[in-house]
Order: C-alpha cells, then structure tokens, then sequence
C-alpha cells in the first residue's frame, strides 16, 4: 500500500478498510514479503495489483488515471466541495487510488478498497470472476457524477416539424459531464405523413458497431453507427401525427462533442446462446480524428482528437485477460499497463486487433499538480 502523502477528508473510514486491504492478498498471489518495493521512476507510473480476476478494473483504473484534468480535481481537493456525503464513498475511494498512483512511494499498490466500496452497491465486482471493462467504466462514472453532481433549472428546446416547444428542466453539471458528457440528437421521420421529431440522448461511452470480419477503419465504425437507419416491424415508433406505430427512418449525429469521447468497439455479439467475439483489425488514428461529419449544426471547426489511452481484451467472451496502453503526461512516452507490470512500448505497437475501448482528447493534457 502506497503512503498516505496527503491529507484527504475520511467520512466514510476509508483509511480503515485500506489498514485491512493491505493484509488482503489474492490466496493465489500470496504476499512476497521478501520483495522490496521500488519507487516508481516518474509519477503517474504505478501499476496494479490483480486481487482476484480484476484486470478488467486495473485497465479501466489506469486509462482513468490518464486523464490528467480528472486526476487534478480529486489530487487537489477539489472535489471535497462537490461532494454528495451520502453517495461519496466511491468518490473518496476513488480519491485515495489517485493519491496512491500519483503521490504514493511504491511502483504497485493494491485496488482493493476500492473494489470493496464500489462492489457494496455493484455485487458483481466482489465477485472474482471476470467483468466487463466497458460496463465497470460506466458504472464508476456514473457514480463519480452522481456524488459530485451540482443541479441548476434552465428552459431547454425542442422541436418538431411544427415549430419549437420550450419546457423547463434541470441541468445536473459534474467533473464528469464537463469532461466526457456528448450529446446526440436524432432525427426522426415518419416514413408515412412525413413529420419529423427530434429527440437527444446524452452519453460517456459511444458503443461503435464493427461493420467487417477481417478489418476496418474506426471511421468506418462511426459511419456504420451515424448512418441512417430504418426502423419497421417491433422497432416503429407510436407517429404523433398519425396516432398508430408507422415505420419511420433515424439518424443520429453529435449535438454536443465532448472533451474527452470514449468509443466502445463492439466486439462481443452475444444473441441468445449465440456468442461471438469478433477479432477485426481496427486501424484507429493516434492524432488528428476528425469528428465534424458527425456533427450537426456545425457552428466551428472542432478541433481533432488525439489518442490517449486503450483498454484491451485478450481471448475470448468466456475470458481473457484485459491490459491497458497510456500516454503518460509526464515524459509523453506510451507504456504497457498489465496489472502490476508497466513497460515502455513504442507506438507502433498500439495498433493490435485486441483494441476495446479508444479514449480521445481534444485538448493536450498537462501533468497534475496538487494545490
């Protein structure tokens, strides 16, 4: 376990479960008490330990970890004056493994209490059985939101083909939506009297489908997910107009761009007992992506996106093993997070067809600072 080099609010006696966590080995990866611990060579270059099947977490925690404004706000302090007490146990412990792979005096701490808190509302992750990366990372977001979320009234717009409808809602603004909160809007038409709806869905985590077997291009994925489809049969929607379901045909196209988008590739195609994972070469761009065909209204040129970080999956639906590549903000090399093993890699090693979840900056990262 990593020292405690910081002051940090414990409402929830986070420091007592990590007393315990750090007695609490894997029985299949005893403790080493003859191994020394080493200090890591920059900040931000700690690795994991895998405490029961929980490298889906360790790739997540580490791409996380990447995201450098995220990782200042809980560093700081920041967070402490956003913080819902009654739904901040996830938080503070998210807090705690932040100071202890930026701040702490060991090359691997353990994230075992954080595994502990947040499986206390998400059983699944107690379990040691393995978990999907993709589902774990929404769920810490979603919980980071809900303790951090402050809620303001505003009057928001709609429309449809006869004009503009104005109701009153609530905006929830957290560390998270200014991050990594899109929003997409889809145009709806009836394909039988022509009335056409809007209708908005925001999102942390575009789920991309993978259109070809063999290989393909990430913008070929967001052409596949941005092109128009038709919806008929079980799929209609109930025409405001007509008063009956209508086939009718959706597009989607980004109404807001998020700072930070993370694509999901659809890998795994589970139907029924049918289950598949589909091992296609993905080429994704390390700079330069180009979101602006999917984006409508067009008010500015966005700027391009840059990789940053990849959660990968090795073998197949029923396991496998996940690893993460991050761009460290500090010496701007790539490294090789595999639980509590970190290697330097070059980049021409992050193109691989076990790619799962690309994480994409619009805006340079600076090195976090405490302050």
């Amino acid at each position: 376990m990593a020292s405690r080099s910081m002051k940090m609010p414990d409402d929830f006696n986070i420091f007592y479960l990590l007393k315990d966590a750090f007695f609490l080995e894997s029985p299949d990866e005893p403790m080493d008490e003859t191994r020394e611990e080493t200090i890591p060579p920059y900040q931000g270059l700690t690795g994991l330990r895998n405490v029961g099947n929980t490298c889906y977490m360790n790739a997540v925690m580490q791409c996380l970890s990447s995201v450098s404004p995220l990782v200042e706000y809980f560093l700081s302090g920041k967070y402490i004056t956003s913080l819902d007490k009654e739904k901040g146990e996830i938080a503070t412990a998210f807090a705690y493994l932040m100071n202890d792979m930026w701040l702490g005096d060991f090359d691997c701490v353990s994230p075992e209490v954080f595994r502990l808190v947040i499986g206390e509302q998400y059983p699944a992750f107690l379990k040691k059985t393995q978990q999907d990366a993709q589902e774990f990372l929404i769920y810490v977001l979603n919980e980071l939101h809900e303790a951090l979320k402050k809620s303001t009234k505003r009057r928001s717009q709609g429309t449809t083909s006869t004009g503009w409808e104005s109701r009153p809602s609530v905006t929830e603004s957290s560390i998270i939506t200014r991050l990594f909160e899109g929003h997409l809007s889809y145009y709806i038409m009836c394909l039988e009297c022509q009335t056409t709806t809007y209708k908005n869905e925001i999102f942390t985590v575009l789920s991309l489908p993978i259109p070809y077997e063999t290989e393909c291009s990430l913008e070929e994925c967001l052409e596949c997910f941005f092109q128009q489809d038709m919806l008929t049969w079980n799929n209609q929607i109930t025409c405001s107009c007509c008063g009956t379901k209508q086939d009718a045909a959706v597009k989607a196209s980004i109404a807001k761009a998020p700072k930070i988008v993370i694509f999901h590739l659809k890998r795994f195609d589970c139907q029924g007992s049918y289950k598949k994972k589909l091992k296609t070469d993905i080429y994704y761009p390390l700079n330069n992506l180009d979101l602006s065909p999917y984006i409508y209204p067009l008010f500015r040129k966005n700027p391009k996106y840059s990789l940053f970080a990849v959660v990968n999956h090795f073998g197949d639906l029923d396991g496998g093993h996940y690893t993460a590549f991050c761009k460290h903000t500090v010496s701007q090399s790539w490294y090789n997070f595999d639980d509590s093993q970190i290697s330097e890699i070059p980049e021409c090693a992050l193109q691989t067809p076990a790619a799962y979840l690309l994480f994409y900056s619009n805006q340079s990262f600076s090195v976090p600072v405490k302050n």
